[in-house]
């Protein structure tokens, strides 16, 4: 099967338009009050591999709707005012999400290049999630 276009011209095409970060730019901003690190990755990654200290868990299969305020499942942590740093494992899934958020209208927003696995190579921080209660 031929597909129209990869998922390797799709992420050319959103790293032309979108803003990303190193690991080093990205850093700088950790800790900042106008700043909101949004965590793309399945929850069993985060587990797993910790995350970028005291960011926010958004599923990439629920980022449009948790940031459309018309939407049911909208999440007021989305509200404008924030530059938002999107991450992923590789940076792949949060460079699709940084161009799709962005032509939603979300501004500031941008994402780190490499992901968490650059992240981490860095040396930069990490936390590990906070134990959840067994389920009932």
């Amino acid at each position: 099967m031929t597909l129209k276009k990869g998922y390797q011209a799709l992420l050319e095409e959103a790293e032309r338009e979108i803003r990303t970060l190193d690991v080093d730019a990205a850093r700088a901003l950790l800790g900042r009050a106008d700043v909101l690190f949004v965590d793309l990755r399945d929850i069993r990654e985060l587990e797993r591999e910790g995350r970028i200290p005291g960011a926010f868990h958004a599923p990439r299969g629920m980022i449009e709707f948790w940031i459309d305020p018309d939407s049911p499942y909208y999440k007021d942590v989305f509200a404008p005012g924030k530059t938002f740093v999107f991450y992923c494992q590789s940076g792949w899934r949060s460079a699709l999400t940084t161009r799709t958020v962005q032509e939603m209208g979300l501004p500031n927003v941008c994402h780190v290049g490499g992901g968490y696995r650059a992240w981490r190579e860095a040396g930069a921080p990490t936390e590990s999630l906070p134990e959840r209660a067994p389920a009932r």
